[in-house]
């Protein structure tokens, strides 16, 4: 196995994840909220979306699924387009609600195809290449990539307990 496929196959198991959780539930259940100040199913999955979308396209060097896709503008939300919801308040989170799971799905789809296309051409080599020097110490291709899937993967957890908490299974 390819470090290309590994990371493949990585984001793979978080897409299968989100629409296992977003599938077939109401607009209702995606914003449900067991506290005023815990996260939703949409919410979730549009944060780790963003996250994705954001990461990646900056490393890949592209422009994100988000703006490029017409994405923020299908979502309408009360933010600015660059906002990821890294540091959303309660209210914040409350004012993500989408009128399908398919917006949801769609979007993360959209960003799960460019992140693909981008990881398929990461080599061994490219691991170590420092994507952000902002940190200390700096953070290469390969830190950025694993941050990425263990962030999309918690939050998928996540939403995927609440689902559990919503419908029973």
């Amino acid at each position: 196995m390819t470090v290309a496929e590994l990371l493949e196959d990585a984001l793979g198991r978080v897409r299968e994840v989100v629409h296992d959780v977003a599938d077939h539930l109401t607009p209702e259940q995606l914003a449900f909220r067991p506290q005023p100040s815990a996260n939703s199913i949409c919410w979730l999955i549009w944060h780790l979306t963003r996250v994705q979308d954001d990461h990646v396209s900056e490393v890949a060097g592209t422009e994100q699924a988000w703006t490029a896709g017409g994405w923020a503008g299908r979502f309408d939300l009360p933010f600015d387009a660059a906002a990821t919801g890294w540091g959303h308040s309660a209210d914040e989170v409350g004012a993500v609600r989408v009128s399908s799971p398919d917006l949801l799905t769609g979007y993360y789809d959209a960003v799960h195809d460019r992140s693909v296309a981008f990881v398929r051409t990461v080599t061994d080599a490219d691991l170590d290449r420092i994507v952000d020097d902002r940190w200390d110490p700096p953070v290469t291709l390969g830190v950025r990539l694993v941050s990425v899937i263990d962030d999309d993967a918690q939050h998928a957890g996540q939403a995927a307990y609440l689902r559990g908490l919503i419908t029973g299974r």
